[in-house]
Order: C-alpha cells, then sequence, then structure tokens
C-alpha cells in the first residue's frame, strides 16, 4: 500500500473548493485557508474562507433543491444513499488517509471511523423506508384523524473537527434520508474530509444543491445560518459555550435545534469489577483520539478496595502506547488538534499537581515536541482540581478514590454536563441502581465503546438537545402534522 503522502498527491478527492449547488466553487474574494498535519504543523493544502455571501447562496441552492428531493419515493433516496454508502467502503483507504493527514489520528482509528461513518449511511438509508404515520380513533363517527411525518426542511449542519467523517455521516445521512436539504460547515481544521465525502456524494447520484459544503470560518458562516428563515433545523456538534449561543440566536427564527454538546463522562470502577475488563475499557474510552472524544472519560472513580490494583494495571497497559504520527503503523496515539489543545492539557495537570495529585507515568510533553504528548494518569484528583470541571480533551487519566456507591453517584452527578458515563461492576442490582442513578444520556456497562449507528446518541443536561443515530435520529429532521378529515363531506 502506497504511503499516505504518496495517497494524497495521487487522489482526486482532495479538492480544494467549497460545494454549491451542485458546482465547486472558490470564495467570492479567493482568500483561502491552509490545513496543517496535526503532525508535523506542515501545510497540507488550502481551501476557500468562505463567508456569508457564499453560504447564503447555498441557502439558495438548498431550498430550491427541497421541493423535488422531498417528493422523491422514500425508496428512490434510499438507493441514492446506498450507492453512497458503497462508495464511501470503496475508497476507505483514501479517506483514511485524508483524515490521518488532517485531524492527525492513527490511520487505523481513521480507517474505523470511515467504517463507523459510512454504517449511518446504510442504516438511514434503510430508515428512510420507515418514517411511518399513525391513524387515530376520532372523537365522532364521521371523523378520520391522521397524522403525517415530513421533512422539516433545509438544515444547517456544523461539525467539529475531532470526528469529521463520522460527524458529517451522522448528520447528513439522517437528513436526507428524511426528505431534507443540506448546508453544512466543516471544521476549519478538518474540512477536506467533508469535501472528499461531498464529491463521492456527488458520484452517487445525490442532486445538485441537496449536499452544499461551505469551508471557513465559522462566524460568517454560522451567522447566515442563524439569521435565515429558510433554514429550519441547526445540528451542531461542539462546546457548549457556543452551542448555548446558537440556542439564542435560533429564537430569531424558532428553529428546531440538535445540540451535542460538551461531556465529562465519569467511569466508576467498583471493587467487584473485573479489573482487565475495566482497563481495556477506560483505554478505549480515554485514549482513543488521544483523549479528544466527547464521551471521554474525563473522571476515573475507583472504589477503595481495588483503587492500587486498578492504577497498577492501567499505568501497564498506558506505557505501552506508542506516541508518533499516525501514518506509522505501529502509532497508537497522534498529536492533538491543535497548540492551544496541549496548553489546555498541560494547565490541566499543573493545576492538579499543585492541588495534590501525583504522576504516576506521563505528565509532559512528548519527547517528539511539536503537538505530542505523553499519555497521563495521574493519581488522588479530587474535586476541587479543575479537570474534575472542565474536558481536559487530551490524554490525560485522572484516578479519583471513593469508598460508597452512593458518594460515587453524587460525585459523578456533581458536573453541568449529562452526556456520558461508564460503570464496572459485576452486581446486577447495582448496575440497575447506577444507571437509574446517573444524570446522563448514554451509560456503559462494563464496556467503554459505546457508540454505533443503531443506538441514540446524545446527552440531557448542558450536554445537549436531541438524539443521532437509531431510528430517534431521523425523527430530529421530521415534523409532524395532524389532519382532521370529516369524512361525511367527502365525496
Amino acid at each position: 500500500m502506497p504511503d499516505n503522502k504518496e495517497t494524497l498527491t495521487q487522489t482526486d478527492l482532495m479538492l480544494s473548493m467549497g460545494f454549491v449547488g451542485g458546482e465547486w466553487i472558490p470564495a467570492d474574494d479567493g482568500k483561502m485557508l491552509d490545513v496543517t498535519d496535526p503532525a508535523s504543523g506542515k501545510i497540507i493544502g488550502r481551501v476557500p474562507d468562505m463567508g456569508a455571501a457564499e453560504t447564503q447562496r447555498a441557502i439558495v441552492a438548498a431550498e430550491a433543491a427541497l421541493p423535488a428531493w422531498r417528493a422523491l419515493a422514500a425508496k428512490e433516496r434510499s438507493a441514492v444513499l446506498k450507492r453512497w454508502h458503497a462508495l464511501v467502503m470503496d475508497h476507505q483507504e483514501v479517506l483514511a488517509a485524508i483524515m490521518t493527514a488532517e485531524q492527525g489520528k492513527p490511520l487505523a482509528e481513521a480507517r474505523g471511523e470511515i467504517a463507523y461513518g459510512a454504517s449511518f449511511i446504510e442504516w438511514f438509508a434503510e430508515e428512510a423506508k420507515r418514517v411511518y404515520g399513525d391513524t387515530i380513533p376520532a372523537p365522532r363517527a364521521d371523523q378520520r384523524i391522521i397524522v403525517q411525518k415530513h421533512p422539516v426542511g433545509v438544515c444547517g449542519l456544523i461539525i467539529p473537527w475531532n470526528f469529521p467523517s463520522a460527524l458529517f455521516h451522522r448528520k447528513v445521512a439522517a437528513a436526507l434520508a428524511a426528505g431534507c436539504t443540506v448546508v453544512l460547515k466543516p471544521s476549519e481544521f478538518t474540512p477536506f474530509c467533508a469535501i472528499a465525502l461531498a464529491e463521492l456524494g456527488r458520484r452517487a447520484g445525490v442532486p445538485a444543491g441537496v449536499l452544499n459544503v461551505v469551508t471557513g470560518m465559522p462566524t460568517g458562516i454560522g451567522r447566515a445560518m442563524m439569521e435565515s428563515s429558510a433554514v429550519r433545523k441547526i445540528s451542531f456538534t461542539g462546546s457548549t459555550r457556543v452551542g448555548k449561543l446558537l440556542l439564542e440566536q435560533a429564537s430569531q427564527t424558532v428553529k428546531k435545534m440538535s445540540l451535542e454538546l460538551g461531556g465529562n463522562a465519569p467511569l466508576i470502577v467498583f471493587d467487584d469489577a473485573d479489573v482487565k475488563t475495566a482497563v481495556a475499557a477506560c483505554m478505549n474510552s480515554k485514549f482513543r483520539n488521544a483523549g479528544q472524544t466527547c464521551v471521554c472519560a474525563n473522571r476515573i472513580f475507583v472504589q477503595d478496595g481495588i483503587y492500587d490494583a486498578f492504577s497498577r494495571a492501567l499505568t501497564e497497559a498506558v506505557e505501552k502506547l506508542r506516541v508518533g504520527p499516525g501514518d506509522q503503523s505501529d502509532v497508537t496515539i497522534g498529536p492533538l488538534i491543535n497548540d492551544a489543545a496541549v496548553a489546555k492539557v498541560e494547565r490541566h495537570i499543573a493545576d492538579a499537581l499543585a492541588k495534590g495529585a501525583t504522576v504516576v507515568t506521563g505528565g509532559q510533553r512528548h519527547a517528539l515536541g511539536g503537538r505530542y504528548f505523553t499519555p497521563t494518569i495521574l493519581r488522588d484528583a479530587t474535586a476541587e482540581m479543575e479537570l474534575a470541571h472542565d474536558e481536559t480533551f487530551g490524554p490525560v487519566a485522572p484516578l479519583f478514590r471513593f469508598k460508597t456507591e452512593a458518594e460515587a453517584i453524587a460525585k459523578a452527578n456533581d458536573t453541568q454536563y449529562g452526556l456520558a458515563a461508564y460503570v464496572f461492576t459485576r452486581d446486577i442490582d447495582r448496575m440497575f441502581r447506577l444507571t437509574e442513578a446517573l444524570e446522563t444520556g448514554m451509560i456503559g456497562v462494563n464496556e467503554g465503546l459505546i457508540s454505533n449507528e443503531v443506538a441514540p446518541f446524545g446527552g440531557i443536561k448542558e450536554s445537549g438537545l436531541g438524539r443521532e443515530g437509531s431510528y430517534h435520529g431521523i425523527e430530529e429532521y421530521l415534523e409532524t402534522k395532524y389532519l382532521m378529515i370529516s369524512v361525511s363531506l367527502c365525496a
């Protein structure tokens, strides 16, 4: 197989354009944004720095394409999505190479994300044919009540850099399956993944204007989406701070909103847990994508009786991780996305050490320099530390000690976030008590990987609104219409 750099130079999916109305276009003023490789800091390409004007044209194109796309039979939309799914899987290697180049994650993880993202296309291709309405018994014999589901309309989708393929398809596939049209803004850090996927969608037969991709900095693009009365739905994955701003702005035109925001996931290990299972799950949850995941185990609570054994076993596993460029086959931890991410990890560790934590392993930038950070374990973490309340979004595993079940629940729930949680125990009664008491939208029990296309992904509290994936995911792009029919007056 060719190396990553050779793959990128040979592919015709690395397009330096935005995609509006079925055409590849530059920014109106010709401005471009550099896209860099987090591993080396080198520029891998440039994309248009678009703004409000280009976004408005994309909205117009999506609005014009909406009547024909929503009028298609569900089976016809499904067929387009199935062709798209096949093309994505046929191009898995080159898509993974693009992702590793602009996002930094190891190629094995990138390949997995391409397959995971494609699973949403396949899933929603089938769900398109299962958008059901209702008939309801009416109050009078001469009446009939029918409930129909209709696409919400033009959707503005905003995706982050940490899963640029998976979140593209988790949103786009659901919207298109429902009969909506889309204007999508990828992260300015990882635009090439979205551009490549849009090109494969074009080849699969997604009609002009149904999917539009505008690249650039967030302010102008986001403002155009939020101010447009034609955009009836916004789906955003990102920080709680930005999500709150979008929610406030959406009130001006009363848009339907889906928000997948910050997390502060607790991972709780009880004395009766299987240590090997808990450590393996913790590795998956904590160190995947260098800790840059919204469902990452940010706070690891370990019961007294197993604390030392768990700490030793986790340390042994963490010290086997290999840090380096994601295109090297034996690398398991790539770079962080930018310098600000590295600085935040350093700040959290310094604050924790100042307040009594101790470093078991790691704790500093990697010898490779740049944006690499050594996978880190901290013992004796406490609620007073910054990392107990703010997502680190890096490869740092803080171990908190607890004595009782009630204490674990109280500490786990002591956050404004409520996205994911993880529980490790052999006690079935305790499992049910914990899953009922924890204030999160998703819980893994003796499992560290919880994301898939068939289950509803999303949080509560300040972690967001709505769900993605599963049959719930397509409902986010549908409106409910109720018909009261007086049949006595119908010929």
